[in-house]
């Protein structure tokens, strides 16, 4: 026990302190290889054009205002590997584009414990890509790509196999999905804007035990989608302006047990679209103005919805089947002309919110030409009165007079 102490202490003697050495344009990867663990490179203002810089020490780089990594369109800017590595205040711009490799302004890979926080990222494929890596912070940081096609646009934040990330903060637009996980578990997406991206605001595949929270997606090709997941907690979320033949305020499409709750979703196509999804608990949440507030497709089951306010859309629920295995109670709908004779402020007819117009369309969406006209008006009327063609056990059983406070 003496001797490993002796040993450790002599160690630690010998170790260089850690240092703070400035970086010039031109110098980068020479001053890299001089650099130790510990040290902290600072950027001085200019454009560095210095092609693929590889990173694989615990080092700081920390940009000072005017450091710009330039990756002239051709390569990918940093790589970094390994573990206790940040990135602040740096900006990076015209990372290369690859038709095989996935090219980005900033690449992790089998990493731990690194940083990304206050940088901008300008006009690349990917702008931040992360694999195989753990406890990775990306915070504080613009995104802005140049939007092509599909194909030829990468993400803004994409995690491969990751766990244990927090991305937060971040403002992300003109990519391809603004962030993206597939393989993630045990991570939060956290306060970040994700707007007018191609695609998706948020991606999710096969990521499982995480949570995404006050976060803005806002006129994104369509909204959000949460795909053969599970345990995924989404809260305090507002889905707005998702608009476009296709345009979800969120897409559900083979997950289970999950949970949303306390969200905004307002002018969306189709606010929440649910597609073998089962146990879930939908609660508390504000649709308001939406083409339609829920879809909700016969091959879904268990799933709750309870103390949602409906107000001022254009269908507050569609299904494409008659048999019904989930439950709607404690709502209130706007359109519920029902009433409520001991003034508990629950109604005491049922809510049926499946409209025989609503079916109608499902089935040919052409008719939504005859939106508003006397005669869809008439069907639906006659359609309350004598329930023949909608789902008799679609409805809300106790639906609420007055909106929730929520």
């Amino acid at each position: 026990m003496h001797s490993q102490l002796i040993i450790l202490l002599l160690a630690l003697s010998l170790a260089a302190p850690a240092r703070t050495i400035r970086v010039y344009p031109g110098a980068l990867k020479k001053t890299i290889a001089l650099s130790q663990n510990g040290d902290t490179l600072l950027f001085k203002p200019g454009v560095y054009k210095e092609g693929t810089v590889t990173i694989t020490k615990s080092i700081t780089l920390i940009g000072e205002p005017g450091a710009v990594l330039d990756g002239e369109n051709k390569y990918e800017i940093l790589i970094l590997s390994g573990y206790h590595i940040t990135i602040k205040n740096l900006q990076f711009q015209n990372a290369g584009y690859s038709a095989l490799n996935d090219f980005a302004a900033i690449k992790i890979i089998d990493a731990l414990s690194l940083l990304l926080e206050g940088n901008q990222i300008l006009n690349s494929y990917f702008a931040v890509h992360v694999s195989n890596s753990s406890y990775v912070t990306i915070r504080n940081n613009k995104i802005t790509g140049k939007p092509k096609t599909e194909q030829l646009t990468g993400n803004g934040i994409h995690l491969w196999k990751c766990n244990n990330a927090l991305i937060e903060s971040n403002h992300v637009q003109g990519h391809r999905d603004g962030i993206y996980f597939e393989f993630v578990t045990s991570s939060v997406i956290r306060n970040n804007l994700s707007e007018k991206n191609i695609r998706y605001g948020l991606h999710f595949m096969f990521s499982n035990n995480d949570q995404y929270r006050q976060n803005i997606f806002r006129n994104n090709g369509a909204g959000v989608a949460v795909m053969y997941s599970k345990k995924v907690t989404m809260v305090q979320n507002h889905f707005e302006l998702n608009w476009g033949p296709t345009a979800y305020g969120i897409l559900l499409k083979d997950i289970s047990d999950s949970y949303i709750g306390h969200n905004t979703f307002f002018k969306n196509t189709v606010a929440i679209h649910l597609e073998g999804t089962s146990r879930m608990n939908i609660e508390k949440n504000i649709f308001r103005s939406n083409g339609w507030a829920v879809k909700i497709q016969a091959s879904c089951e268990d799933n709750n919805f309870y103390h949602n306010n409906f107000t001022g859309n254009s269908f507050d629920v569609a299904t494409n089947g008659t048999m019904v295995l989930n439950k709607f109670d404690n709502n209130y709908w706007d359109k519920y002309e029902g009433y409520d004779i001991s003034k508990d402020g629950i109604g005491d007819v049922p809510y049926h919110p499946v409209s025989l117009y609503s079916m109608i369309v499902e089935e040919n969406p052409y008719t939504l030409m005859l939106f508003r006209s006397f005669t869809m008006q008439l069907l639906d009327k006659a359609e309350k009165a004598i329930p023949g063609i909608t789902p008799e056990n679609l409805a809300d059983n106790k639906p609420i007079m007055k909106p929730l406070k929520l």
